[in-house]
């Protein structure tokens, strides 16, 4: 596989702070690799460096002569009178609304991303932080490239454009570097992951499952590894492995060695406990919405009529497209606003507490501790107690960050702080709008931690998927006819139900067509049964390697030919399965 841009020996800092020290890497043609580490750590100058968008202190970058990139960061400002057009559809030439509506990639990037929602001509300079990342995004993919770099290109996406996000990076077989905090979109699109720590690129196989895999078996092998994030890597390896089955294919590392790692670890939070232990807080009446009807200026009414009852112990996450109107709904449940008609009731014992998407209520003044002590010294989560220094550790801030001054934290370390001012307030309801922008993993981590064992009420809006399936037990949507629809299926129901809205009707086929052909249908027959028993070989291999793979855990040589069959095979079954399906439609 050719590389497309090498790094040997580069080194980079900001000030006495050292980011990249002497890293050396490559990309291949089709790499698909997620960028993982710490807020701050230096993820972003890494993909600047790979892009060429700063040089390197030290060291060699070099590129292939003719390569196409196209790079997305989140310091990247599209030009003052800028439209959609102007950035997306003028540099392809595409002038006539035909000609971009004829071009397949164009239209799918401009529909994927909703795009077209926002109008052609609409000025950049108008639009949301949200829009114009989408717009940057458009004019990245719409060309014809190598290699495409990102920095968090879910960030303002809803859980469809996500998903479309995904799909068209793996169809379109470009070499992808991204850096994410999106779990989920990690192990979708990413078979490989480079976790950026202490100036090194630390680099494995896989995505997110497999990076949580090699985490945890190292740190059993390695004894020295610091106790705290062991039992964390444990801790999400064990919800890892009690998820779907498909999180992982993978299996990399020994399968005993996995799940003696994990014997030992309970579910990650006990739901009947915490249900009981909230109704004795909070009493049988949490947050309630009677007939209530919401509405923002002319637009349709957001609810109409509903009435949603939140109980103690409740864990929502509630979803819904982009301006469906969730941070509205959230915004009422935290009687920011009134209904239109209606009421809300809020139980007496309800100690509320409202995480919003802005940064702008931290004292720039005080110092990081400071702002934190403010509100408490000391605070009790569930069954474990923590002092304002002890939460900050565990957000991020180690003893020499918690002095820095408010006003010089990054975005990331706002939104931690952020976080553990509204924990020490000691709420026993919850309502968290995003939480996970600009947040890095390991502190996502730490998040969920801590509100596995949180004993109150809870209400979520995310696009990241993997968060609402790790936190919360039931989903809600807002799917614009006025209410709000619990999913029994969660987001899969969600994103099935949201497929169906959408799908254009297939015009009738023509009577002749429709007439069966007894021929035709024999050989599929035939061809079904072919390709049944070419699956079965195919699974009956896939299972031997999976097998052979545990048994050769100290051999890397046989480790690495064992997986390059398993992918393969893999592949194949992939394209049998996809001929099966054929198959199956002609036989009927």
């Amino acid at each position: 596989m050719a590389n497309l841009v090498n790094l040997e020996s580069v080194g980079k800092s900001y000030g006495m702070r050292a980011l990249l020290d002497g890293v050396s890497l490559g990309v291949g043609a089709g790499d698909r690799i997620g960028v993982v580490g710490l807020n701050g750590g230096g993820k972003t100058t890494l993909l600047e460096v790979l892009a060429g968008v700063e040089p390197p202190d030290s060291g060699r970058v070099s590129r292939n002569r003719d390569l196409r990139l196209a790079v997305v960061t989140q310091r990247m400002e599209l030009p003052e009178g800028a439209t959609v057009r102007t950035e997306v559809l003028d540099p392809l030439g595409v002038t006539a609304e035909h000609e971009w509506a004829a071009d397949p990639r164009a239209r799918g990037i401009l529909t994927g991303l909703g795009i077209t929602a926002l109008g052609l001509d609409s000025p950049v300079g108008t639009m949301s932080g949200g829009e114009r990342r989408r717009v940057s995004l458009a004019a990245a993919l719409v060309h014809e490239l190598d290699l495409v770099i990102l920095d968090e290109p879910t960030n303002h996406l809803d859980l469809e454009g996500v998903r479309w996000l995904a799909g068209h990076l793996v169809a379109r077989r470009t070499a992808l570097v991204v850096v994410t905090h999106d779990r989920w979109f990690l192990d979708t699109v990413c078979t490989r992951t480079w976790e950026v720590v202490g100036g090194r690129i630390e680099q494995y196989e896989g995505g997110y499952a497999d990076w949580v895999f090699a985490r945890a078996e190292r740190a059993r092998l390695a004894e020295t590894v610091e106790e705290k994030r062991r039992n964390l890597a444990r801790k999400e390896l064990a919800w890892l492995r009690r998820g779907p089955p498909a999180r992982t294919s993978k299996p990399r590392y020994r399968i005993e060695a996995a799940e003696a790692l994990i014997s030992e670890v309970p579910p990650p939070r006990d739901t009947v406990e915490l249900v009981s232990f909230a109704k004795r807080r909070l009493g049988r009446r949490v947050l309630e919405l009677e007939d209530v009807t919401l509405s923002v200026g002319g637009l349709p009414p957001i609810l109409a009529g509903v009435t949603w009852r939140i109980g103690p112990g409740d864990r929502i996450g509630l979803v819904g497209v982009n301006g469906s109107g969730k941070t509205t709904v959230v915004r009422l449940l935290a009687g920011e606003l009134a209904p239109r008609t209606g009421r809300r009731v809020q139980g007496q014992t309800v100690r509320l507490a409202y995480l919003t998407q802005e940064l702008s209520d931290l004292p720039d003044e005080l110092r990081v501790l400071e702002a934190v002590e403010e509100i408490a010294r000391r605070v009790t989560l569930g069954k474990q107690e923590l002092s304002a220094s002890m939460l900050l550790e565990r957000f991020g801030f180690p003893a020499s960050r918690q002095w820095t001054p408010v006003g010089e934290l990054s975005g990331g370390e706002r939104r931690r702080l952020q976080l553990s001012r509204l924990l020490m307030t000691e709420p026993n309801v919850l309502l968290l709008d995003e939480p996970t922008n600009d947040l890095d993993i390991d502190t996502l981590q730490q998040l969920e931690d801590l509100l596995d064992s949180w004993p109150g009420t809870m209400v979520v809006v995310s696009h990241d998927r993997y968060l609402v399936e790790r936190v919360c037990d039931s989903v809600f949507a807002l799917l614009g006819d006025g209410r709000v629809t619990h999913l029994p299926g969660g987001i899969e129901e969600y994103l099935t139900r949201r497929d169906a809205a959408t799908a254009v009707p297939a015009p009738a086929a023509p009577a002749a067509r429709a007439v069966s052909n007894a021929a035709g249908q024999r050989a599929a027959r035939k061809e079904l049964a072919r390709l049944e028993r070419r699956l079965d070989a195919l699974t009956r291999r896939e299972a031997e390697l999976h097998t052979a793979l545990a048994e050769a855990a100290t051999d890397a040589v046989r480790l690495l030919a064992l997986d390059a069959e398993l992918r393969k095979v893999i592949a194949d079954k992939e394209s049998v399965e996809e001929l099966w399906l054929e198959a199956a439609a002609a036989a009927e």
